[in-house]
């Protein structure tokens, strides 16, 4: 799978901002879709190390984060594991909430680019819409793959809910846009959904990523769930990414 050439990875936080304003404007949030039409579905996971650079005796005064992604394809809806790819990349963009996708983007992009596989769509750990420039990583990187993608994030980065979803698998409340303004969502707007996955666990948070609609989305995430709170795409790529960053952090002579 190939990323189109939408922009460049190497910007500053104004172009970057830029970048997203950009982006929105293409994203398609409202595609119906039958889930159970679905042959296969990838989860990609990303995780880094912060290190310096060790170059010629001395330390780099930046500091070079090394990140490692992983994505999964599984067959549906039997879960069965087709194909697995893994890749490194390391970047000095700096941490900012709102805009990691361009600090995860280039090791997704080599992970996705050895993939002989093409999966129907692609569970991300992370945000889709319910971001505060309505662009997080799964909405940027499905726009990039031209692809089906939705985002299944552990934790609420942006928007508010009026109370808890009920304790039991498949209860959900709606996540809705905050009074912000200059934001992309009118207030009250509806940019995901906090669901309930497993009985008296913690919920997740769904929201579109590109090319599906919100029904659709929590279809999906539930139709992967077996009986743990993250879906199985998502636990797999998790497992994979972290055993590689331990292994690429280990080898590579160039990371302290």
């Amino acid at each position: 799978m190939r990323f189109r050439p939408l922009h460049p990875w190497d910007v500053t936080y104004d172009e970057a901002v830029a970048v997203q304003m950009r982006l929105r404007a293409m994203l398609r949030d409202d595609v119906p879709l039958d889930v159970r039409r679905l042959r296969t579905v990838a989860g990609a996971d990303v995780a880094y190390e912060t290190r310096r650079r060790h170059r010629h005796g001395r330390d780099d005064d930046e500091p070079v984060a090394r990140f490692v992604a992983a994505v999964v394809v599984m067959r549906l809806p039997s879960l069965e594991i087709v194909e697995t790819a893994v890749a490194a990349a390391e970047t000095s963009f700096p941490y900012i909430p709102g805009l990691l996708s361009f600090r995860e983007g280039p090791a997704l992009e080599r992970a996705f680019e050895q993939l002989a596989v093409r999966p129907d769509a692609t569970l991300f750990d992370g945000q889709g819409v319910a971001h505060p420039r309505g662009l997080g990583l799964a909405s940027h990187i499905g726009l990039l793959l031209d692809a089906t993608t939705v985002g299944c994030a552990k934790s609420r980065l942006y928007g508010i809910t009026r109370g808890e979803p009920g304790p039991c698998r498949g209860n959900r409340r709606a996540l809705l846009a905050p009074a912000d303004p200059g934001a992309v969502f009118a207030p009250g707007q509806r940019i995901g959904t906090v669901l309930r996955t497993r009985d008296g666990v913690k919920p997740v948070w769904v929201s579109v990523g590109h090319r599906i609609d919100l029904d659709a989305a929590v279809r999906l995430v539930l139709l992967t769930t077996r009986g743990c709170r993250l879906c199985e795409p998502i636990r797999a790529a998790h497992r994979l990414v972290n055993d590689a960053l331990r292994r690429t952090v280990h080898d590579d002579p160039r990371i302290d």
